[in-house]
């Protein structure tokens, strides 16, 4: 029996580290707000595969299907009260927003409200009822297994959040904290935390230091230690995140796992918040993601990564508030990236890496035939010079159609500048920080043989030929039949 239950806590932490993810959150106050296909197409281009949506677009909602992007709808606070007073509101709800668009649309969870006890206090006696009535819809459409039901919550809720394993939650809120506990471990959802270092920084008056709260590396007598439990902390985050475990320990639940719905930090600030810069925020988001992906967790639960939700997708120029407040976003709303994260060897999530170090490559398990035709059209319509994959030349070996294909995209995806959408080819081509030159074959984002400036590999000249290669099939030598439509994708391009 000691040895089963072993087994499956090996197995349950295995799984936790299988299942994190990196996602982001999708604000919608823009003066010029992308079209539903736009951020669709820049969240494919980004390998963003979890979303998060403040309300449940039926438009962003559509463009997402069969994209295979994860997303996490919401009950707006302003719904909350009527579906948290009526089983056939909530009903109505999931039907119009969730049962008409799956499963064509990956929907994978529900959150209810946003902040709703810190935000709208007055709804909290609702706020497990609304829970409970989605859930019951849920079950009816027999989605509940692949849907999960839970809130987000401010950090704000936890007391005495230092050290970690002292932490509690606002006893005011047990009568809402209690049940919305039991819920949650008994549908086997997750507590869905917003985790702000930067508010806890800022408002620490200088007892917080910047590095810490950055995930910079610090020397061990400068780690914070929990003198109860001798865990040493690195940064805010896992910090924060461990308060919450504590939390929930206090009141008897200690299997309910926390998934991060907001963290980030801004690029621009006004007088008041001179730390709001695009390296700090650049350094926390590249840091973060790295932390998250690499199966790191915190001292509390070590190897049990918590999936976050990065906040946000873009800047928000329309939002109430102070300057930061409108510089949260990885991208302004045409698609350029605010800055350019560092996530080498974060593997093929957020192409946008500072170093340049980011390839487009045939992506795993593509099928040769739509690998063929893409590479047919990126070596004659799309223009790119395909001389060296000729037998005899750098490239040629190895002589199939995936080594081929990577070479052409990621040469195509350089010359048109690494814009969003420039290594998607109808889904068989993936954004990549490993570099994939090999040999004497040195890829044109690599850096080992090219001329950069500005950080960008100069595009072969718009006099430069394609010689003999244009027109040639490289792989097979035969030229696929699906080459025709592929053609058509030259007016996207």
């Amino acid at each position: 029996m000691a040895l089963l239950l072993l087994l499956f806590l090996v197995v349950s932490v295995v799984k936790a580290a299988q299942d994190a993810f990196i996602g982001v959150n999708l604000g919608t106050d823009l003066s010029n707000m992308p079209s539903p296909t736009q951020v669709a197409a820049l969240l494919k281009a980004q390998q963003i595969r979890h979303v998060r949506l403040y309300d449940a677009d039926r438009a962003m909602l559509i463009a997402l299907a069969n994209t295979g992007i994860r997303v996490t709808v919401s009950v707006p606070n302003d719904e909350l009260l009527g579906v948290g007073q009526s089983n056939a509101t909530a009903a109505n709800w999931v039907a119009r927003n969730v049962v008409a668009h799956v499963p064509a649309t990956n929907i994978t969870a529900i959150a209810v409200g946003s902040e709703v006890l810190t935000s709208l206090p007055n709804a909290a006696p609702v706020l497990v009822n609304a829970l409970k009535f989605i859930n019951t819809a849920l079950v009816a459409a027999n989605l509940d297994n692949q849907i999960k039901v839970s809130t987000p919550h401010s950090s704000s809720i936890i007391l005495d959040s230092f050290p970690p394993s002292q932490a509690f939650f606002n006893r005011s809120w047990d009568p809402v904290m209690v049940p919305l506990l039991k819920f949650l471990q008994s549908t086997g959802s997750y507590l869905m935390l917003n985790v702000y270092p930067y508010y806890d920084y800022m408002g620490s008056n200088g007892v917080i230091p910047l590095d810490y709260a950055l995930f910079r590396p610090l020397p061990p007598n400068k780690e914070a230690v929990d003198a109860n439990t001798l865990l040493h902390y690195t940064n805010v985050f896992d910090a924060v995140v461990d308060a919450a475990y504590f939390a929930m320990a206090y009141l008897n639940f200690t299997n309910i796992p926390i998934v991060v719905t907001e963290s980030g930090w801004p690029s621009e600030g006004d007088k008041s918040e001179p730390d709001a810069t695009v390296n700090n925020a650049d350094t926390y988001n590249s840091n973060l993601i790295r932390h998250v992906l690499n199966n790191t967790g915190t001292p509390k639960h070590p190897g049990v990564s918590v999936s976050t939700y990065i906040y946000e997708l873009y800047n928000e120029d329309l939002k109430p508030g102070a300057l930061s407040e409108q510089n949260w976003g990885l991208f302004e709303a045409n698609g350029a990236p605010v800055y350019i994260l560092h996530l080498t060897g974060s593997g093929m999530v957020l192409a946008n890496d500072t170093t340049n170090q980011t390839f487009c490559t045939a992506s795993s398990g593509a099928d040769p035939k739509m690998l063929q035709a893409a590479l047919d059209w990126a070596c004659g319509p799309g223009k790119v010079d395909c001389s060296p994959l000729l037998q005899g030349k750098p490239c040629y070996e190895p002589d199939n159609v995936a080594a081929h294909a990577s070479y052409a995209f990621d040469t195509y995806y350089r010359q048109m500048g690494m814009a969003s959408g420039t290594c998607y080819f109808n889904g068989v081509a993936s954004v990549t920080t490993t570099d994939p030159s090999h040999g004497s074959c040195i890829f044109p984002g690599s850096g080992k043989n090219g001329t950069f400036i500005n950080g960008t590999t100069l595009a072969p000249s718009s006099n430069s030929t394609a010689s003999s290669a244009v027109g040639q099939s490289f792989h097979g030598g035969v030229r696929s039949p699906l080459f025709i439509a592929f053609v058509v994708w030259s007016a996207f391009f």
